[in-house]
């Protein structure tokens, strides 16, 4: 399929997805939740793998590398995520994970040999400023943090630092990602089973920690679970994925400038995010922060031709 047609498929389903993560906390821990929704995905790819009669041979080694993907980009990821949102508002998450564009570029640099640009630095600095500017509201409701209170005890504060581990666990399992594919394993068969291993793993973490295995038998509960499994994990991380292999982590992190935009509008119309003059300023600087860093603004016309005009000089 076309590169943007995936992208944009990707884009708005995972701006959806923040609200309804919301859905699933409450009765049942988020880990376990978390569990159901990558165990279901997983099973939806098996069977569909299977009817297409897809190869799942494969060496130890890629089992290993499709294991530590899965983990980091299914597991972890999406556990400290689904903590960070019973903390602070699911668009607020929305947007705080847009760091993942600045992990993805270090991680790229570290373990891809990609080199660190300048207008990155310029890009995380500006997205910095923007992050506070938003959650400044936030953290005034939840207090300063002095020399005798921890920074777990700021609900805010806990959020956001959640949200941001998350990130990291994700920017490291695209660079996984984009190593697998270098492979040649197939975008489908890896998401089968790595969501299948990080379900297992996950569950055993809940079974060890003597955490209970609840289930919510309602419209809500059931019908996220699925939205999330099959749209949010199945169709969009295959489209996502599909499309990182092909042009590369850093340039496929701006689809960070899109779906936040998408997760605060849906959040203004149903949880009731109220805007103000600090998050409207805080989340222009984020996405102008996000352009720079992915090195969008040399597509600009004017751009390049100021770029031509000093070449010729």
């Amino acid at each position: 399929m076309n590169n943007l047609f995936l992208f944009l498929l990707a884009a708005l389903i995972w701006g959806s997805t923040w609200l309804m993560i919301t859905f699933q906390l409450g009765t049942v821990e988020p880990l376990v939740s978390v569990v159901y929704r990558f165990g279901l995905a997983s099973a939806i790819l098996f069977g569909y793998c299977l009817f297409k009669k897809r190869d799942f041979r494969f060496t130890r080694s890629d089992h290993f590398l499709i294991f530590v993907q899965g983990l980091l980009l299914f597991g972890f990821n999406y556990w400290l995520t689904y903590l960070g949102v019973t903390k602070i508002n699911s668009a607020l998450a929305a947007i705080l994970s847009t760091s993942i564009v600045y992990f993805n570029v270090v991680f790229s640099r570290v373990f891809l040999g990609d080199k660190i640009k300048p207008e990155v630095l310029a890009g995380g600095t500006i997205g910095v400023i923007g992050v506070y500017l938003i959650f400044m509201p936030e953290l005034e409701i939840s207090g300063p943090i002095d020399d005798t209170s921890s920074i777990w005890e700021s609900k805010a504060w806990s959020g956001i630092l959640l949200v941001l581990a998350g990130s990291v666990f994700a920017s490291l399992g695209n660079i996984f990602s984009a190593k697998t594919q270098r492979r040649r394993i197939p975008v489908l068969q890896a998401n089968a089973l790595g969501m299948g291993y990080a379900s297992a793993f996950l569950g055993l973490i809940a079974l060890f920690s003597g955490l209970k295995f609840d289930f919510v038998y309602s419209f809500s509960y059931i019908g996220s679970l699925v939205y999330l499994a099959l749209f949010g994990s199945v169709i969009a991380f295959g489209a996502f994925l599909t499309v990182l292999g092909r042009i590369g982590p850093d340039k496929a992190g701006y689809i960070s400038l899109v779906y936040p935009v998408i997760a605060i509008i849906i959040s203004t119309i149903f949880e009731g995010y109220q805007w103000s003059i600090y998050s409207f300023t805080g989340l222009i600087i984020i996405l102008i922060g996000n352009f720079l860093a992915m090195g969008k603004y040399k597509e600009i016309p004017i751009y390049k031709r100021w770029r031509k005009a000093k070449e010729a000089t």
